[in-house]
């Protein structure tokens, strides 16, 4: 299977390569329009800071290969808020492959922003790429940004108020947690992406 980790420039890159290896995957890491365009499917993985992922995205020339890849395409935490149509971050625009924003999680007494930990999925709708995940398991999280629970979402999570875990709009999906230090969750939501077909 060709499935390419696309070179966002972000440090986890590594660890989700590695965590795909453990499921019998050798991804390979995409600088170019012409290597994704090769490939079967595509992880967008991202830390830090919405600007600087979009402007490394247009230094690679990769934002249009990226809105027009026409395969299974899944975006991990800032990789996922990307696939929206803007961020509060920065007040910047991003792939629009998802209706919505991007929001700063709201502060509340006893909430503290960013959101760091380990936290319970709720289900929103049935979906492939749930497959073995229990209601009420546990992911890893680590944001300060977050899209609203609409009508994409998979499934949710609380801190403060829901937000959107797991997110899905035709052959593009993905997760605001890190599957990749998520465990045994995290490695059935890849394994289940790495199967999906898309619909």
């Amino acid at each position: 299977m060709r499935l390419a980790v696309i070179d966002s420039g972000v440090a986890n890159i590594g660890s989700v390569c590695y965590a795909l290896e453990r499921l019998g995957v050798q991804p390979q890491l995409v600088r170019s329009a012409s290597e994704l365009g090769q490939a079967e499917r595509a992880l967008l993985p991202g830390v830090g800071a919405a600007g600087a992922a979009m402007a490394r995205l247009r230094e690679l020339d990769l934002i249009e290969a990226i809105r027009s890849f026409p395969r299974p395409l899944f975006g991990i935490c800032l990789g996922m808020q990307l696939l929206f149509e803007r961020s509060a971050e920065g007040g910047i625009e991003t792939l629009g492959l998802i209706p919505g924003p991007i929001e700063k999680l709201p502060e509340f007494p006893g909430v503290r922003v960013p959101h760091m930990g380990w936290n319970r999925l709720q289900r929103r709708v049935e979906s492939p790429l749930l497959e073995g995940i229990p209601e009420g398991a546990q992911a890893y999280f680590v944001h300060s940004y977050a899209a609203p629970v609409g009508e994409w979402t998979l499934a949710s999570s609380t801190h403060g108020e829901p937000f959107s875990a797991i997110v899905r709009r035709g052959n593009v999906a993905g997760a605001q947690f890190h599957p990749e230090r998520s465990a045994v969750v995290g490695a059935q939501l890849l394994k289940n992406f790495i199967e999906w077909d898309g619909q």
